[in-house]
């Protein structure tokens, strides 16, 4: 009897932790000082190393010089998080990896066999954004306006917005959205981003406080405007990349 109880709590704690639905986390890379917060408390913060896991509820901050690759291998999903950047991960909703509160992350998804994007949500302030098989940026300032970068496939932004319909934003297109702002797309070219510059610069610097990196201002202090090009309607052009 007295080996009975123990062998049950442990089978109890095995199939919690592997229990359907519960993602497992696991950080690939990390360069310079990474921070994990078990369960959010950020009290209780400890540094990350290469190998080490994270679990759902987790909150991990990024600093100045550092970043960190974090993949979630039975999603296909792989996020590399970039410097001053702080998320939390699988924060309690359903299908979602993890949220992003500030900062930046170029994420990369591989096709699912049964081809559901319900499992593999993304969330910012104002959106969840689903995918399929793709490859995208997302940038998020400290008042919670962001910027997507879609460079592969397609992503759905859902809005949190009462009403606001769901848009698809494809390859080369860029979406801006925030917690007041529904979703708008345009050419990626029209803001003279690339994949290719996203890497080299780290996004638009728009999470770092740069008001030349905020959705909708142009260097100039101006809202530039809509050539065309997107199949989702007009709206306001996010930054002008660096």
């Amino acid at each position: 009897m007295k080996l009975i109880l123990p062998l049950a709590a442990i089978a109890a704690g095995i199939l919690a932790a592997t229990e359907p639905g519960t993602p497992t986390y696991r950080f690939d890379e990390v360069k310079s000082k990474v921070l994990r917060a078990p369960g959010g408390d950020e009290t209780a913060e400890v540094r990350v190393a290469a190998g080490d896991a994270a679990s759902a509820g987790d909150l991990v901050r990024t600093g100045f010089w550092s970043k960190a690759v974090l993949s979630v291998p039975e999603r296909k999903a792989r996020f590399e998080i970039g410097s001053s950047t702080r998320a939390r991960l699988a924060a309690g909703d359903p299908g979602v990896l993890l949220t992003v509160e500030r900062g930046r992350l170029k994420a990369f998804f591989e096709a699912l066999t049964n081809g559901s994007a319900e499992a593999r949500t993304v969330a910012a302030p104002g959106a969840l954004l689903a995918v399929r098989g793709t490859r995208y940026g997302l940038e998020v300032a400290k008042d919670g306006r962001s910027l997507l970068a879609v460079f592969e496939g397609t992503v759905e932004v859902r809005s949190m917005k009462a009403g606001a319909a769901p848009l698809l934003v494809r390859a080369d297109e860029a979406c801006t959205f925030g917690p007041m702002a529904e979703p708008h797309s345009m050419p990626m070219r029209s803001m003279g981003m690339s994949e290719h510059s996203w890497g080299m610069h780290g996004g638009t610097g728009m999470s770092s406080g740069s008001e030349h990196g905020m959705p909708g201002a142009a260097p100039d202090g101006k809202t530039p405007q809509n050539h065309g090009g997107s199949s989702h309607g007009g709206s306001p052009m996010g930054p002008k990349g660096h």
